[in-house]
Formats: structure tokens, C-alpha cells, sequence
């Protein structure tokens, strides 16, 4: 897709989550799934599809009687935006001050402090 993933909002992540956990899938499906999770209004889950199909962030297969829909961007993508609008937004585009924080604040077991480590010295490799 293009190098500028638009911007979704926290509802709109539920929706997506769904297209990308189960592919593609008509309007009922989805909002069967969401309905499953949480208790959104069939039209509000319907409201959030057609704001995902305007930011073309969710594709319409339209030439069946029934619109299916799919994701056009993969979750790595928008889970990559969405990062760096955070870290720009929160951090001022500084990665080194969330990482500290991060560090400090959470515990972390020694496997997951390994895989760590061996990402900064693959870093400091490049």
C-alpha cells in the first residue's frame, strides 16, 4: 500500500482487528464479531466500516448482492503508523525516551530482556 497509512481511531481498531483476525467478511459478520466483545449498536459498528471504506483503509467488494469487506493495509502496517504518530505526538519523534520509560516501568522476564538485548546489539551492528 502507499507509505501513508491513514489514521484510525480506537473503535476503528476493533473493526480491523476483525478484517484481519478473520479476512474478508460481509457487514453482519463483522459486527456479529464485534457484538461478540463488546455492546455496540449494529449501526455504529456499520457507521465505523464506512468511515474505514472513506479513509480507504477497508476495501468494498461490491459486485456481489452483499458488500464484502477487507482490509487494504496489514496490521504490521497501521500498528507501524500508529507508533510513529505516537512517538512523535507523545515522545516529540524521540524513540530513546520511550524506550527508558518503558524500561523502568514494566518487568520484564529475563527471555524477554534477552530478545531485547539482542535487538540493541543487532542495532549497533548496522
Amino acid at each position: 500500500m502507499s507509505n501513508q497509512t491513514p489514521s484510525i481511531s480506537e473503535a476503528e481498531w476493533e473493526v480491523m482487528k476483525v478484517l484481519w483476525k478473520k479476512g474478508r467478511q460481509t457487514a453482519n459478520q463483522v459486527i456479529s464479531a464485534i457484538q461478540e466483545q463488546t455492546d455496540w449498536k449494529p449501526k455504529t459498528i456499520r457507521t465505523l466500516l464506512d468511515r474505514l471504506t472513506k479513509k480507504k483503509v477497508v476495501g468494498v467488494d461490491k459486485e456481489q448482492k452483499i458488500y464484502v469487506f477487507f482490509p487494504l493495509y496489514s496490521e504490521e502496517e497501521c500498528k507501524h503508523a500508529e507508533a510513529q504518530s505516537f512517538v512523535k505526538r507523545v515522545y516529540g519523534g524521540t524513540v530513546k525516551p520511550l524506550l527508558v520509560q518503558f524500561l523502568e516501568e514494566e518487568s520484564l522476564t529475563k527471555e524477554e530482556l534477552d530478545e531485547l538485548y539482542a535487538i540493541l546489539e543487532q542495532k549497533r551492528k548496522e
